[in-house]
């Protein structure tokens, strides 16, 4: 095959700068061979719940597979003439690839498994090809090639012939190597970020069921130090009055100029937490002159709590509390409940509070619809509110989840770095 000089990654290695251009191969030219699995049958029992692991495509996590959900036992693998896959084998799903979730689905084995037939395992020529190299090129172009060579018309697939005839541009295997070794590194740091986060995450979710009672108690499991007398208990009736809030759709919001911010409940559910910071989130404006000044009466205050009164999910009665507000106006939006306590509360109090378990754990027996859950204002009447007496206290709990939030973010945005830094490194270090 006649050597291009423009096949030539846009970032190199050092070392290999001033060495030759990439070539472009089939896969069938630099791979020993394929192999794909069965199910055995699921009217054996005897064939299952063995010791021997069995991979579904549905598995694969574009990472190093370490566990199978399912295992088969030996009469069950002789009965499907399946083979033990050893780990360290690259796999990809070679069926359902019309899913934008299986498209471009693969993985690294990290222990010996057999395989379903929705899976295929490649054998690289050592000489030509580098399975991390492999694992991480497939990683790039898995999604676009699922688009484009697939076939089936319910179900899109891979078959050998279709694999082996893919396209991919080689360097040497030894820097073919290094590229593979750095990308492993780099997901490894990957995965170590993401776990710091899921812990934090886990940690917070822990002391939000700790530290407020529980219902029918009025002292919680964990507090801190100092702090003895039973917290007070009110409905939400006595708590809150409403504001009125806008019905307006997305069409009518801007996010460079406007007269108010506008809170949708969606913002509520997929991107602000208990305690909503004005000054550090970018919110939507309201553009309509005329609406704002309809409004206006309802602008929101620091320390009012927005509630989401719809959503698809048990997340329905999801809130945040307002902080940061300055000189902003600010207006509750479509679906939300807007709320203002009649009595002085910590700053982040009731935010954390009001999703808590104690608290959202009331709201589970009052939420409506099927396909769309919904909770109403009469509902949240009688809801019951509790809170330490002692504003200190209050103020220590509000510190305290404003601290743990505050590092969630902190590894939310280092994962983001790292992850975006790998996605510049993938186009840019392969042809």
């Amino acid at each position: 095959m006649t050597e291009q000089t423009n096949l030539v990654p846009k970032r190199r290695f050092k070392e290999f700068e001033n060495t030759s251009a990439w070539k472009q191969s089939m896969l069938g030219d630099v791979i020993e061979g394929l192999y794909n699995g069965q199910t055995p049958s699921r009217f054996r029992s005897d064939f299952w719940n063995g010791d021997i692991n069995w991979l579904t495509s549905g598995e694969l996590n574009r990472s190093i597979v370490k566990t199978t959900i399912e295992k088969i036992t030996m009469a069950g693998q002789t009965d499907a003439n399946l083979r033990i896959v050893p780990k360290n084998t690259f796999v990809l799903a070679i069926t359902g690839l019309e899913a934008a979730g299986t498209r471009g689905n693969c993985g690294i084995l990290g222990i010996d498994t057999t395989l379903n037939q929705s899976c295929m395992a490649l054998y690289p020529n050592k000489e030509l090809l580098s399975t991390h190299f492999l694992f991480q090129w497939y990683k790039l172009v898995g999604e676009d090639y699922g688009l484009r060579y697939t076939q089936g018309t319910k179900q899109q697939s891979y078959n050998a012939e279709i694999i082996k005839n893919l396209e991919i541009c080689l360097p040497q295997v030894k820097e073919q190597k290094k590229i593979g070794r750095f990308f492993k590194h780099l997901d490894h740091l990957i995965i170590l970020q993401q776990r710091k986060l899921e812990k934090t995450k886990a940690l917070k979710a822990a002391y939000l069921s700790e530290m407020f009672p529980a219902e029918g108690e009025v002292v919680p499991k964990r507090r801190f130090a100092g702090f003895t007398q039973k917290w007070e208990e009110s409905e939400f009736q006595n708590i809150f009055s409403y504001m009125q809030n806008n019905a307006l759709s997305r069409a009518d919001l801007n996010y460079e100029n406007g007269y108010a911010l506008n809170l949708h409940y969606g913002d509520i559910l997929t991107k602000f937490g208990e305690y909503l910071d004005v000054s550090n989130n970018k919110l939507p404006r309201v553009s309509n002159e005329l609406v704002v000044a309809k409004y206006k009466s309802s602008f929101l205050k620091n320390g009012d709590v927005v509630i989401a009164d719809a959503a698809e999910d048990e997340t329905v009665g999801k809130c945040t509390e307002i902080a940061g507000l300055g000189d902003k106006d600010m207006l509750a939006g479509l679906h939300t409940i807007a709320c203002r306590p009649n009595r002085d509360f910590a700053s982040g109090y009731l935010g954390y509070y009001m999703n808590s378990f104690a608290y959202h754990d009331q709201l589970l027996r009052l939420i409506q619809g099927t396909k769309v859950s919904s909770i109403s204002k009469s509902a949240l009447k009688t809801t019951i509110i509790k809170f330490p007496k002692d504003i200190n206290e209050q103020k220590k709990i509000g510190n305290f989840f404003k601290q743990l939030d505050d590092i969630i973010t902190h590894h939310q945005r280092k994962l983001e770095k790292l992850q975006n830094l790998k996605k510049a490194y993938l186009t840019e270090m392969f042809v």
